[in-house]
């Protein structure tokens, strides 16, 4: 079985990773951001209160994404295993995945971190930005998302160390270098 969150902060490579392992377990990968959307666009009755937010310019209070997160995890392709990629980023995400996930008798088997210093993680952001031509991520405002990261989600790592659960993986190499050591991580 494979359960799994993939976390690090933007740019560590999270996605990428999670794909590669959604596509080699044939589980699927849940993104926070795209559960939103399609939910919002199937109607659901947590889809329907999630717009009203989105809609508002708001952020998506964390009860409307923990009950959406709920729905997906409930659906057939999760039977197998999945991959939770951005969710949880807080304390309070994480308990109460952990209570829906106890509601339906199933157990995280690892949580992934790609730990990548921030120096690093400003380079990669800066050049993607360059590459997209994103002119909101300057260095700026990538320090303080990475503030913003660091400050809520070392609690999380905290969290799921205490667990037994965390796997800290070193998010500088190649692809396949960082695939590699997060396949000895599962084991």
């Amino acid at each position: 079985m494979n359960r799994l969150i993939f976390m690090g902060p933007p740019g560590a490579g999270k996605g990428t990773q999670a794909e590669i392992f959604k596509n080699r377990f044939s589980i699927p990968q849940i993104s926070t951001g795209e559960i939103l959307r399609e939910a919002v666009k199937n109607s659901t009755s947590m889809g329907l209160e999630a717009k009203k937010f989105m809609d508002a310019g708001d952020l998506v209070p964390d009860v409307v994404v923990i009950g959406i997160i709920k729905d997906r995890l409930a659906q057939k392709d999760c039977g197998n295993g999945f991959i939770l990629d951005g969710f949880p980023r807080t304390v309070e995400q994480a308990d109460a995945l952990s209570k829906i996930l106890k509601e339906t008798k199933m157990d995280l088997d690892a949580v992934i971190n790609l730990a990548v210093p921030d120096d690093e993680l400003v380079q990669r952001l800066l050049s993607r930005a360059e590459k997209e031509g994103r002119a909101d991520d300057n260095e700026e405002t990538i320090k303080n998302r990475l503030q913003t990261y660091n400050s809520k989600t070392l609690p999380l790592i905290d969290f799921y160390r205490k667990a037994g659960i965390l796997r800290e993986i070193n998010g500088v190499g190649s692809m396949e270098e960082i695939t590699n050591e997060i396949q000895r991580a599962l084991g």
